[in-house]
């Protein structure tokens, strides 16, 4: 299929790159078509294209809609977002952030990969070489960048609350930090290299189980930024639960990695931090 000016894709939030490579050169470890299968030698037909990004942010293309999520055989858990006339699939995942039926911009983070990513694209129905629309979208990035408008920048989807922690002032670098290392921090939580602390882990079950008996869930429509479906009256309960959990990645990041916000004096940076 050869692109043509009606089938480049419009979009009012702009567009970004599936994922940001961390300090090299974006990697594909399996083609679009005729492949060898790499482990059997097999010739087989390949739908989409392959990179090696393990637990990788995955954001979205540009303005679209979640059209579908599943789990099958093949593609293990995997997620289809429609832009347009345009169907991506992303799949090999290890999370998903956006459900079904749920709108997202460019930029917005959407999934995590697993030990690979693995695309699918379709056009009006019709399979096309994911290589060949990532290049386009690449273009009116860089089109976009020529006109003065930078591309997107990936973000997490956030609550639908107003809420406040005691890290507002530092959401800016906490929010890069994350961008950065989420994925390791859930991969080292699911390896067991880093644990909970004890006292953290308790707190959180301690504000889950009283908020359970003054049902504080499910006031509202669940949705993926809002997965409880609390209400006004929760603010407090989710006030307490991000103090935790972003206080939890904080003490990660000082363990594993020995970063601090650049807020923290030199005598809390020296001060032992909690181990698991």
């Amino acid at each position: 299929m050869k692109y043509t000016q009606e089938m480049m894709l419009q979009s009012d939030s702009g567009y970004c790159m599936p994922f940001e490579e961390k300090g090299k050169d974006v990697e594909m470890s399996l083609g679009y078509g005729k492949q060898k299968h790499p482990k059997t030698g097999e010739t087989f037909f390949h739908h989409g294209v392959d990179f090696p990004v393990k637990h990788y942010l995955l954001s979205a293309i540009a303005t679209g809609k979640v059209s579908g999520l599943g789990n099958d055989a093949v593609h293990g858990i995997y997620q289809v977002i429609r832009y347009g006339k345009y169907e991506v699939t992303y799949a090999h995942l290890s999370n998903v952030f956006a459900n079904y039926a749920t709108e997202v911009k460019a930029g917005q983070v959407v999934a995590v990969s697993a030990d690979m990513l693995h695309i699918e694209v379709k056009y009006n129905g019709e399979e096309l070489n994911p290589l060949e629309f990532l290049t386009m979208i690449y273009g009116n990035m860089k089109a976009l960048e020529q006109n003065g408008t930078p591309g997107a920048v990936p973000q997490f989807v956030t609550i639908d609350m107003d809420v406040h922690t005691m890290y507002d002032k530092d959401q800016k670098e906490i929010e890069d930090l994350m961008m950065r290392w989420f994925p390791d921090y859930m991969q080292d939580l699911s390896a067991g290299i880093y644990a909970l602390p004890e006292h953290t882990e308790l707190a959180l079950r301690n504000i889950f189980t009283m908020s359970a008996m003054k049902n504080y869930f499910f006031e509202t429509l669940p949705s993926m930024a809002n997965p409880l479906g609390m209400g006004m009256r929760s603010i407090p309960l989710a006030e307490k639960v991000q103090n935790l959990l972003i206080a939890d990645f904080l003490n990660y990041m000082a363990l594993r990695h020995q970063i601090f916000l650049s807020t923290m004096s030199q005598a809390v940076k020296k001060k032992p931090m909690t181990k698991p």
